[in-house]
């Protein structure tokens, strides 16, 4: 900790200073905001990341919105590609036929859905997909993209995160938690006796 409220974290070669969010009485996160980060983190950040992601070859990225969007495009540039798919969580109109897969995440109440516009199916279909995001925590929201891009067709060689977020992701993707590659990792937290929050032990 480097202050009341926030975790000092490691995103490869750089730190952020992120601030601590209860989410229940008896659990936090640190929350991670890449719109929040600057150009300059994020482009250091998508490179480092495509460099342990090119190994995998792929062809093409994707990745959810919002907070994934600036990972895609920097890590797309860093790979020198020119292509990558954002699936939705907003049922914009041009979205009315699109494949969707619900999913909950540990920052959204409820159940939303991840939506794939069918006219951008053929940027995945039968191409190399490297999935990327800013934090993968439970591993749902990254299991419901993965399920999404591999019905249209996708071939996933390889899933990045600028930061990975206690251990219960590793379950939730199973065989696939094998391909996840990051930049970093953050505990979950529990109250300590002094009123704060400490890392929970085991993540």
């Amino acid at each position: 900790m480097t202050a009341a409220g926030s975790y000092r974290v490691a995103v490869g070669s750089q730190h952020a200073d992120l601030p601590i969010v209860p989410l229940t009485d008896d659990l936090a996160i640190a929350l991670m905001m890449t719109i929040d980060l600057g150009v300059g983190f994020t482009a250091t950040a998508g490179a480092e990341l495509a460099r342990l992601l090119a190994p995998a070859r792929p062809e093409c990225v994707a990745s959810v919105a919002t907070l994934g969007i600036p990972v895609a495009v920097e890590v797309t540039r860093a790979l020198g590609l020119d292509d990558y798919l954002i699936l939705q969580k907003t049922a914009k109109i041009h979205l009315r036929d699109a494949r969707r897969e619900p999913v909950e995440s540990i920052t959204s109440s409820g159940t939303q859905h991840l939506l794939l516009d069918r006219g951008r199916i053929p940027a995945v279909r039968g191409r190399r997909v490297a999935f990327v995001d800013d934090v993968i925590s439970t591993g749902a929201s990254c299991a419901a993209a993965l399920r999404l891009l591999e019905a249209a067709g996708a071939d996933i060689v390889a899933i990045g995160a600028l930061l990975t977020e206690g251990d219960a992701w590793r379950p939730a993707l199973g065989p696939r938690a094998g391909l996840v590659r990051a930049l970093g990792t953050i505990p979950l937290f529990e109250p300590d006796p002094d009123g704060g929050w400490r890392p929970r032990p085991g993540g």
